[in-house]
């Protein structure tokens, strides 16, 4: 049966049994801070089992209404890094497809494990024989999982098939530092772990602490690529999930593009290159910070392997088409591949430059190493880091190749004297804008009028653009203003025409501008932007620019100031001239007179 069969099957079952089909969300969490990533086909539901939000009377936010069901199900895209180590072995993986179905407090137990069952057995015909379960045997704190025990032996489960398990193997979540978590079911077919049945019983505080649900919840989640496995290659150990139709073609296409090498290589090429196919498409900037840090890490990983494998210098574009016809009718933004490839190729042009420099000097300092010697020091590793971009894993990857480690505490020392250091240079360069060195009134409200328009410009870029940009830079002269921002292609005249209106537009308007002062912790989950998330203290000012009419903020950052009052005190707002300043990064330079 092929994965696209099986997705819509599982939708179609569950729909047939009153869940409403939710579409997958974004590989970027909506309502979720506390992690980078969409780590689980709960997250987007995660308000329902807590009890914030209700389903039948407040809008999800995917939707724009209510989900008007209890019992709702998906298919969705999801990413995790704690497993990019051990990618290339038969099973695990960066991106994966989790199809799922999600109660608050319209069945239990007894019903989940129930549909899970007639799913396997009746629509996908596995046999009984080769299904077998475990729950949760209970600890000091959370008691032995009773009511799911029962309820497999109900369903004509043997009891010689039904495993006790620790809290380490039965217990989930939460996903972050807190939230719903509680025991599990896990399902195998051919001692493969498929499917993991999540009941929701607890909310975890950030102290660790349990405390019981008032509405319980079902969560669960099936991989869709081990899922396919079993199905396509019953019984067969010798298969795994690169054999399947999720990946096979990938695969050949990868093999025929360079020499004949270690089988793990290709399998990490195919399985990171799907995965940065759909962080690019999800919005995702190259960076060294965050969720762009780890699309390079992906990145410069896949690139220093086709290199070690000699690929084929214009082999991007067709495995991109690849994983487009595997998925493009499933996940519409992967159909834009124009810009996809045009953040990949970028880059990789910009690694491949200091690629080979890079390896050059990695291979003076491996040579110049005594052979006793197994550690290469923080200082030498963090020297290539920074003028050849090699990110740490990387380097300690080309270590391990050696039999050698890479002293990564002496690393992170070495990197945060650097941050430091940069950092003090950056506050002396750009503290308030340089206001407090500017002793003419004029001056000082010419400075003011540019900060407060770089805040109106950066939000009628998310508003035009992508409501995912953020400031990666911006600087303040008498004369202008200037923003960068990450974003994959030159705007057109059009593009940079509304952006213009629209910062006029709210100057018009006559927002008023106000502050307080929060946690961190806390404007970010009102939906503040914050330009340096490593940098900023506990306590932090967030600027608002907000419409009294609406009483709603048009723009919200963390910022020191200074602002002006109202947004008629600008004057008139006018891009001077829109530049490319670096790979994926957008320079626009503005003035207000």
């Amino acid at each position: 049966m092929l994965s696209e069969q099986l997705r819509y099957k599982f939708l179609e079952f569950f729909k047939d049994k009153r869940h409403r089909i939710v579409s997958s969300s974004s590989l970027v969490p909506e309502n979720d801070p506390s992690v980078l990533f969409t780590t689980a086909g709960m997250q987007q539901f995660k308000l329902y089992y807590t009890g914030t939000q209700n389903p039948l009377k407040d809008n999800h936010s995917n939707l724009s209404e209510p989900l008007n069901n209890l019992n709702v199900a998906t298919c969705q895209k999801c990413l995790r890094t704690s497993d990019i180590e051990s990618v290339g072995d038969n099973s695990h993986l960066t991106f994966f497809e989790m199809l799922g179905n999600f109660s608050f407090g319209g069945y239990f137990k007894e019903e989940a494990i129930k549909y899970a069952l007639d799913f396997m057995t009746k629509d996908l015909k596995i046999s009984l024989d080769r299904i077998k379960v475990s729950v949760f045997k209970g600890d000091d704190e959370v008691p032995f999982d009773k009511e799911s025990y029962d309820a497999w032996l109900e369903q004509g489960m043997p009891k010689k098939k039904i495993i006790l398990g620790s809290r380490e193997d039965n217990f989930w979540g939460p996903t972050g530092n807190e939230g719903p978590c509680g025991p599990t079911t896990e399902i195998y077919v051919d001692e493969t772990e498929i499917w993991n049945l999540v009941f929701n019983e607890y909310c975890q505080h950030s102290d660790k602490t349990l405390e019981p649900l008032k509405i319980k919840g079902v969560d669960t989640g099936m991989g869709l690529e081990r899922l396919t496995l079993v199905m396509q290659y019953p019984q067969d150990k010798q298969r795994t999930i690169y054999d399947t139709d999720l990946f096979k073609d990938l695969m050949i296409y990868l093999k025929s593009q360079g020499e004949k090498g270690e089988e793990r290589i290709y399998r990490i090429i195919a399985e990171h290159f799907r995965a940065i196919i759909f962080l690019t498409a999800a919005g995702i900037i190259p960076s060294n910070t965050l969720r762009g840090y780890v699309l390079r890490r992906l990145l410069r990983r896949i690139i220093r392997f086709s290199k070690i494998l000699n690929f084929n210098e214009n082999w991007l574009e067709q495995a991109c088409e690849i994983v487009k016809a595997n998925y493009g009718n499933i996940y519409p933004e992967l159909k834009n591949q124009k810009e996809i490839l045009s953040v990949i190729n970028q880059e990789k042009d910009k690694f491949e430059k200091t690629l080979e420099r890079g390896l050059k000097e990695w291979q003076k300092l491996v040579n110049h190493l005594p052979k006793t010697k197994e550690i290469i020091s923080g200082k030498d590793a963090f020297y290539l880091y920074e003028s050849y971009g090699f990110p740490l894993e990387i380097l300690e990857e080309m270590a391990k190749e050696i039999n050698k480690k890479v002293d990564r505490n002496s690393f992170e020392e070495e990197f945060h004297r650097h941050q430091n250091i940069s950092r003090v240079s950056q506050e002396k360069k750009f503290g308030g804008h340089g206001i407090q060195d500017i002793e003419d009134k004029e001056d000082k409200e010419k400075v003011t009028k540019l900060h407060t328009a770089t805040h109106l410009l950066l939000q009628a870029l998310r508003i035009t653009l992508d409501d995912k940009i953020e400031q990666k830079g911006s600087d303040i002269t008498l004369k202008r203003l200037r923003l960068d921002f990450p974003f994959p292609r030159k705007l057109t005249t059009e593009e940079i025409k509304r952006v213009e209106i629209l910062v006029n537009q709210k100057i018009q308007e006559n927002l008023i501008i106000h502050y307080y002062e929060t946690s961190y912790e806390e404007a970010i989950r009102k939906g503040a932007l914050g330009s340096f998330k490593d940098r900023y203290p506990e306590k932090v000012t967030v600027y608002e620019i907000e419409d009294l009419r609406t009483k709603t903020p048009f723009s919200m950052e963390i910022c020191a100031g200074p602002h002006v009052q109202t947004t008629k005190e600008i004057g008139v707002f006018k891009i001077l001239k829109e530049e490319a300043v670096g790979q994926g990064i957008r320079r626009i330079k503005a003035t207000v007179e």
